[in-house]
């Protein structure tokens, strides 16, 4: 029997069918350590990281020595050496589609909490006397009416804007490509220039992979063109934003308020985000929900179902 190791213990539910056709490996901590995944890797058929689980040269020189398939659980892969991976003839998959429902849920959830400062009044009613009462006080922002500039208007970004509709809000979008009109007609959106976007919106959210180009997308230039006003909302991968200069931008009021839930050092955040009570922070769980594990562990097992079954429909990243 063929057999899968996994570098974390994932609720078990969503490999059952895994389980049915080969030896599935959990660690019995919650995660193998790595010098613990080098000298097991060469026992297995296939590996099932998490996508914060760095898989670098010298684990997958290990892994190569059986592994014939890594199927990330995630839709990012940036913690794997793909292109390494693809010289040792390992095939690298991800799980793109269970991800796309719940991370433009969190990304409206994370809008809606920064506008309407629902942590920030939070925190401060547990306190006695910690906030002031009254018709003027504790203003937040209303969304309806408003201008929301997706970065990336992929299935995510297209996801969050079918929600955003819902909330009467305005549509416009930075792509490399143009949408379809028929897309453009469905979301009502318009596509603009960058920096021409980052101006026009009154929230920003990012929704783009992280590349050498979306490195660093939004820095200080991009946040002195925001409205005064102006909300930004990262779901998709910390460093698409300079963090130094969104903190920046925050103290010296360029913009409102941010909400995040991924961070340029992760899992360090920077102190003075802790400090602040205009910034909405998650721990990167844009994902993290009961259902949506369970989805992404089924999505892994059927790529590697399917590779070792030797069918093409699989969702190959190198």
């Amino acid at each position: 029997m063929r057999r899968v190791l996994l570098s974390t213990r994932l609720l078990p539910e969503g490999f059952a069918e895994l389980q049915k056709q080969f030896e599935v490996v959990f660690p019995e901590n919650e995660t193998f350590t790595r010098d613990e995944l080098i000298a097991l890797l060469p026992h297995f058929d296939a590996f099932v990281p998490t996508f914060v689980y760095p898989v670098d040269r010298e684990m997958l020189d290990a892994a190569a020595q059986r592994v014939k398939i890594i199927s990330n659980y995630g839709v990012g892969y940036n913690n794997i050496d793909i292109d390494y991976a693809a010289q040792l003839g390992i095939v690298v998959t991800n799980t793109p589609d269970p991800v796309i429902e719940p991370t433009a849920e969190l990304a409206l959830a994370l809008m809606l909490a920064a506008a309407r400062r629902i942590p920030e009044c939070d925190r401060k009613v547990r306190i006695p006397d910690g906030l002031k009462w009254g018709v003027l006080e504790n203003l937040g922002q209303s969304l309806t009416g408003k201008t929301l500039g997706i970065v990336g208007m992929g299935r995510i970004g297209q996801a969050l804007a079918r929600r955003a509709l819902a909330c009467g809000m305005h549509i416009v979008y930075y792509n490399r490509h143009r949408l379809s009109p028929d897309l453009e007609a469905t979301y009502k959106a318009t596509r603009l220039d960058l920096d021409d976007l980052i101006a026009a919106c009154d929230v920003l959210s990012l929704n783009t992979p992280l590349s050498d180009e979306t490195r660093h997308l939004i820095g200080r230039k991009q946040l002195q063109l925001m409205k005064r006003t102006a909300i930004i909302v990262n779901t998709a991968r910390g460093a698409v934003i300079d963090e130094a200069a969104l903190v920046e931008a925050l103290q010296q009021g360029w913009i409102a308020a941010a909400g995040l839930d991924v961070y340029e050092f992760e899992p360090k955040i920077t102190p003075a985000l802790l400090a602040m009570d205009n910034v909405v922070l998650a721990p990167h769980n844009g994902t993290a929900t009961v259902d949506t594990r369970n989805d992404i562990a089924r999505f892994a097992s059927q790529n590697i179902i399917r590779f070792f079954e030797g069918r093409e429909d699989i969702t190959r990243v190198n």
